[in-house]
């Protein structure tokens, strides 16, 4: 290799990792960003849009674990998935996971409710030797959050038609 290859080749690479470095910091979401899409406000009683709520993360696929209406509280999570890759696999190891979901609901004043929603994705890890990890990630596609927010709209909107 000559030197004006290696030169070249080195260049490249300084400015392949500074370029990615500059995609990682574009792409964090301030806390605000994430409350943003995670928050919807609903014109209708807390009793209405919570029974909602439950209702969706059931539609979803979602096993309720609690709901508790005075607290507005709901947590829930699908069931577990295999996520155990090729590799892993030819590790030795098994990976499974799923997707716990909470739900925050909160009367501002009657009928007005906001609801804050919370996904995250869980990967947990084995061996064959007995050795066990777990991840959990945060979702922060705006895109999950917007398809719930859409259907519990509509069941509040079904459930104040049926009155």
């Amino acid at each position: 290799m000559t030197h004006r290859s290696l030169s070249s080749l080195c260049f490249c690479a300084i400015v392949l990792l500074g370029l990615s470095g500059c995609a990682s910091t574009g792409s964090e979401m301030t806390p605000l960003e994430i409350q943003a899409f995670q928050t919807h406000e609903f014109e209708a009683p807390k009793k209405t849009v919570f029974g909602a709520v439950v209702s969706v993360f059931q539609d979803l696929g979602y096993i309720v674990e609690s709901a508790d209406v005075e607290t507005g509280f709901i947590t829930s999570a699908s069931a577990s998935v295999d996520k155990t890759g090729f590799w892993e696999a030819m590790g030795g190891v098994r990976a499974s996971g799923k997707t716990r979901a909470t739900a925050f609901v909160e009367e501002i004043r009657p009928n007005l409710v906001t609801v804050r929603l919370n996904f995250v994705d869980t990967h947990n890890r084995s061996t064959a030797y007995g050795q066990q990890s777990s991840q959990d990630s945060p979702i922060l596609d705006p895109k999950p959050y917007q398809v719930a927010f859409d259907k519990i709209e509509e069941a509040v909107f079904v459930r104040l038609g049926v009155r």
